[in-house]
């Protein structure tokens, strides 16, 4: 909770600490936090940051739609990670449902159906390095390198801010669907620990999980609030039978096992003239993901019963961030910082094999060193902000200017050699020397921001940034807000604007092959000889235009209503595309200096590329109410929805004259996430005892099924379309607050067991696949239990 006697300190420190705690005194109950959960968001009283250079706006007076996540709304989704969470509380949030292979162990989160490379995510303000680990499985994520939310430990979080809006003007590349900003805990005493334990109600997947922060004070001006968390996840198992077996030996379909240690530091110093601040986070990161069943005659002198090969992932995740600021009082406010972020990911294999070293040399390793991945992040950037009188407006011109200078890089090191020795290790060889590299890229910014008011309602504010990318070229992007108050409880709001992505150095470099027992697929490096040979170009950066134009009321005392409607179009979309099959693969796979396995029933190979031009348009509702219930206590009603459609406006050509996409592919992007999805509840709150109901409503989704049965199996252009059955999941928990230090809390996610619709018989590989893993809107594990406990200091 933030310490109200450090608000100046705060203020500049954290960006939002001011806000948090004007909200603490404003929010009903005095929580610190939001009152209310689900919809989390924007209640008039809330002091926001995000989207805005002024400290003391709130987010009902913001230009742009901004949703307020407090610490207490976190801990009642019963989540243990940040991701989970925010996909609990906000509609227009959400994530791949079921996800695969190194996929699996990265957390991705998506904003308005859109791609997570379209969210940045800041922390007090300042970008956060990405993760070195790409989504690599088809799907709508795929080819993504998102920044990895639960990397940041819960405990260390006072407040969430999401900015629904595009903001690429304001904070550059990455910003097309809107903002993430994590506020940490910044206060010089008092803390908490907690401890919590669940598991599905299939009795497995079984998490335990403890966390506990603190805060310090560092001498009379200044406070260091430290954050610790463990949390592990057990494997969970959903597979179908095997049809080549009969059995249930093949594990595929589950949750992979993980294990995590993260840690999270926020300083700061008040000098006099100036304050000094740092902010750093640290985590370890060990998962494990089973990878499908081969038969014992794939290797009986090795693994006579058969084998289920391990894929492994061992991250180390690092970031910091220093500074100072001051000024102020009628003179230019000032701020200049220095970041730097890492992410370090080695990929494994174990209770797997190398068949073709096996047949050459009579052994073979069980467990292999694939490949490291490797990417960081530094960037130093400066600000200052005055307010102007000009004499010819009713209120003072606010101008802020700034710039900033990134360096990325990214590097691939090879695996072992056994690895990629022949066909390599079964499930995903090794990546062999020919794939490793280092790549670099240089980042210059400026910008310029002004807001003012022509009349006392009309409020209006023009961004303004030029970019430079070393790989990527030049852009400048722009951002129109305006805002016009009819009274002081309704107002309307609206922004255009132009956003701008530059492709990954990830999403340029990476080369990979999966194979299944039948099947094997090469994802190939886009500036490559082999992808040439399958029409590839250097990849351009995306463009954007987006409108938003929404509604802020309160038509009656604690009701608070925002309607917000948008649009995003988004040209030279970067997608997997490109993909060729059979000979015209494998040769390209050769090229590449990879070696298929024999007995492949289908081989294709892909590349990333400027695929498609979207349009992605919706609707965001957001209603917070509050009931006094006198000595009955209180309910704190909400309900919020997201209404969401994109569709494909153009459908680029390789240099050889082939579309770049297939059906298939447009479905990922167009029907793969539900068309909307609805959460509505309240928290009943009475003396020690309070109760949080939720229910959530995610809407259809459909894709374009590849067929494993008949005549068309394994086709790129014949497919199924299969649809999933709106479904809703209900939350449930409730709360004991023992003492005042001690609450205790019992709670259950998807009460009611609910699972996705299951998939056709001929659209199942091998007959285990029992969900659609590209277009399923809620998880396959069912209901799970939890109980918590946590003491405050």
């Amino acid at each position: 909770m933030t310490n109200k006697n450090r608000l100046p300190i705060a203020a500049a420190l954290s960006l939002a600490v001011s806000g948090a705690a004007l909200a603490q005194q404003a929010a009903p109950g005095g929580s610190g936090a939001l009152a209310n959960s689900a919809a989390g968001a924007a209640l008039i009283q809330d002091v926001v940051v995000t989207g805005t250079r002024d400290t003391t706006r709130s987010a009902g007076q913001s230009l742009s739609p901004i949703d307020v996540i407090g610490a207490k709304e976190l801990q009642r989704t019963g989540a243990t990670d940040l991701r989970d969470a925010l996909v609990r509380l906000l509609p227009s949030v959400s994530r791949l449902a079921i996800a695969g292979d190194a996929a699996n162990l990265t957390s991705a989160l998506t904003l308005r159906g859109l791609s997570p490379n379209h969210v940045l995510l800041l922390v007090n303000g300042k970008r956060r390095h990405t993760s070195a680990n790409i989504s690599a499985d088809p799907g709508s994520q795929q080819g993504s390198t998102p920044v990895d939310i639960d990397l940041i430990p819960v405990s260390a979080v006072d407040h969430i801010e999401v900015l629904r809006d595009g903001a690429a003007a304001q904070y550059g590349s990455d910003a097309i669907a809107g903002v993430i900003n994590v506020i940490l805990k910044s206060s010089s005493s008092g803390g908490t620990l907690s401890g919590t334990s669940g598991r599905y109600y299939k009795r497995d997947g079984l998490t335990v999980g403890a966390a506990a922060d603190a805060g310090l004070a560092l001498g009379a001006d200044g406070f260091l609030h430290l954050s610790a968390e463990f949390r592990r996840h057990e494997h969970s198992v959903r597979s179908g039978p095997d049809e080549r077996t009969g059995t249930y030996a093949n594990r595929i379909v589950g949750d992979p096992a993980s294990k995590r240690t993260s840690v999270a530091a926020n300083a700061g110093h008040d000098l006099g003239g100036a304050e000094l601040y740092a902010f750093a986070t640290a985590a370890h990161r060990a998962g494990a993901t089973v990878q499908n069943y081969r038969l014992p005659s794939r290797l009986p002198a090795v693994h006579p019963d058969g084998f289920s090969p391990v894929e492994t992932s061992n991250e180390n995740d690092g970031g910091i961030t220093a500074g100072a600021r001051g000024g102020g009082d009628g003179a230019w406010r000032w701020d200049a910082s220095v970041s730097y972020g890492i992410d370090n990911v080695n990929i494994g294999m174990e209770d797997s094999a190398n068949v073709d070293l096996y047949a050459a040399t009579g052994a073979t390793p069980t467990s292999f060193h694939l490949a490291r991945y490797r990417n960081s992040h530094t960037a130093a950037n400066g600000d200052v902000s005055r307010a102007f009188d000009t004499g010819l407006l009713p209120a003072a011109l606010q101008v802020a200017l700034g710039a900033e200078y990134r360096r990325e890089t990214y590097q691939v090191s090879a695996g072992d050699p056994a690895s990629s020795y022949g066909s390599g290790a079964q499930a995903l060889p090794g990546l062999s020397e020919i794939s490793a590299g280092k790549h670099s890229r240089n980042i210059g910014a400026g910008y310029i921001d002004l807001t003012t008011r022509f009349t006392p309602q009309w409020e209006a504010a023009l961004a303004t940034r030029y970019e430079h990318y070393s790989d990527a070229g030049s852009t400048t992007n722009a951002k129109l807000s305006s805002r016009y108050e009819f009274t002081k409880k309704a107002a309307l709001r609206g922004t255009v604007g132009t956003g701008f992505r530059a492709p990954s150095l990830a999403q340029e470099n990476y080369t990979s092959l999966m194979v299944s027992p039948t099947t094997a697929g090469g994802q190939l490096a886009v500036n490559s000889p082999a992808a040439r040979t399958l029409g590839a170009q250097p990849l351009k950066p995306e463009k954007s235009r987006s409108i938003n134009l929404g509604f802020v009321a309160e038509p009656l005392d604690r009701l608070h209503i925002t309607v917000d409607a948008y649009r995003i179009r988004i040209r030279d979309r970067i997608i997997q595309g490109g993909t060729y099959t059979g000979q015209r693969a494998v040769d390209a796979l050769r090229t590449a200096g990879i070696t298929l396995p024999a007995g492949l029933v289908s081989v294709s190979a892909s590349y990333f590329a400027n695929g498609v031009d979207t349009r992605t348009q919706g609707v965001d509702f957001v209603l917070n109410y509050t009931t006094p219930l006198g000595g009955g206590g209180r309910i704190d009603w909400d309900a919020a929805a997201n209404i969401n459609n994109t569709k494909v406006e153009r459908i680029a050509f390789d240099t050889n004259g082939n579309p770049l996409l297939n059906a298939q592919q447009v479905s990922y992007i167009t029907s793969t996430s539900p068309k909307n999805k609805l959460i509505a509840g309240g928290a009943w709150t009475r003396g020690p005892w309070s109760v949080s109901l939720h229910a959530s409503r995610y809407g259809k989704t459909s894709s374009e099924a590849t067929l494993y049965k008949g005549p068309d199996a394994y086709s790129t252009t014949v497919f199924r379309h299969v649809e999933n059955a709106p479904k809703t999941l209900t939350d449930l928990e409730l709360r004991w607050q023992a003492t005042p230090d001690w609450q205790l809390a019992l709670g259950a996610q998807n009460l009611f067991d609910e699972t996705p619709t299951e998939m056709p018989p001929e659209t199942r590989y091998l007959g285990v696949y029992r969900y659609n893993n590209q277009a399923a809107q809620i998880g396959f594990n069912g209901g799970y239990y939890y109980a918590r406990a946590s003491y405050k200091f």
